[in-house]
């Protein structure tokens, strides 16, 4: 049962399918992972409700969080063995209210002291920490994309797919997806590798997403899909 089943009306799904959205667009022949900002910020620095995790890191997704981290080892541990390129987000530090932008106007904790610390390169969980060869793009708005070299580095690497992770699911994935979209790469969200503060958020938008722009796979499936790569690198 899609993750979405239990939000989505039936109305809303009878409409989409006779609208002909939804259909399977399928994965390339050349992915790299995207990790979009999996910081200490939106995971907070240990396990716990997000409601506590919140007092300290006001965009923590708490243990929703924690989990995704763990399932998205698993996709870098695979990853890393067919040589599958491997790109992360974080934030570049907003040292004042120009470099914030509208940041510092619609979330005002955003300039909390912990907050800039917490969403840089620097506070990416050592669970999935970049390793050498890995790329780290940081920006200051929510798609990967926007702003950024990430399109020049995946040009140059002849990428044609993305597998997105990452948060939130209704914010920098969702921005992230459709600029990639937008370029015409082929699109996979995993699932269990995504989170988001809010549990209807995240539900809806990977609904959407999966009508119009992405396919959403489980992580059993992006895995399947890496394996079909040979160790040591792909073609």
């Amino acid at each position: 049962m899609p993750v979405w089943d239990d939000v989505i009306t039936e109305k809303d799904k009878q409409v989409y399918e006779k609208a002909g959205y939804g259909r399977r667009g399928g994965l390339g022949k050349n992915p790299a992972i995207l990790v979009i900002d999996v910081t200490i910020g939106f995971v907070g620095d240990k396990p716990e409700p997000i409601l506590q995790s919140i007092e300290k890191f006001p965009n923590s997704c708490g243990e929703d969080g924690w989990n995704a981290v763990q399932r998205t080892v698993e996709l870098l541990e695979l990853g890393r063995r067919k040589h599958i390129p491997i790109f992360y987000t974080a934030g570049a530090p907003k040292v004042d209210d120009v470099i914030a932008g509208k940041w510092a106007f619609k979330h005002p904790r955003t300039m909390e002291e912990m907050n800039r610390a917490s969403n840089t390169p620097d506070a990416i969980p050592p669970e999935i920490a970049p390793q050498k060869g890995d790329i780290v793009i940081t920006k200051l708005k929510p798609s990967a994309f926007f702003g950024t070299a990430l399109v020049s580095h995946l040009v140059s690497l002849g990428i044609d797919t993305i597998l997105a992770t990452g948060c939130t699911t209704s914010g920098c994935v969702r921005a992230s997806v459709i600029d990639a979209f937008s370029y015409n790469y082929s699109v996979g969200i995993v699932e269990e590798c995504t989170f988001d503060r809010g549990e209807v958020p995240h539900k809806v938008n990977l609904f959407d997403m999966n009508q119009k722009y992405a396919d959403v796979v489980s992580l059993s499936a992006a895995k399947e899909y890496l394996s079909s790569f040979p160790d040591g690198g792909h073609s």
